[in-house]
């Protein structure tokens, strides 16, 4: 359970960063997109982790991509500054 919960809200916070970078909007919508659709990666992580084989794989992929994706974001932060 912890996982879904920790696990996912990682993925879904690192979505969130990641898609206000490059999403083609303006700043206030991609901000309001992306934190909309963190609540859709958030489901889908707690369904991944809830139909994993092992603890092992419901943590290593919710927390890699997150990583992966708040990496990407915070490498270029001057790309979510732009109007």
């Amino acid at each position: 359970m912890g996982a879904a919960l920790f696990g996912g809200y990682f993925l879904a916070h690192g979505a969130t960063a990641f898609l206000t970078l490059v999403l083609p909007m303006g700043k206030v919508d991609r901000v309001v997109f992306a934190s909309l659709l963190s609540f859709a990666v958030w489901c889908a992580a707690a369904i991944h982790a809830f139909g994993a084989r092992s603890a092992w794989r419901a943590w290593g992929w919710p927390v890699l991509v997150g990583a992966a994706l708040l990496g990407l974001a915070l490498a270029f932060p001057e790309q979510a500054a732009r109007p």
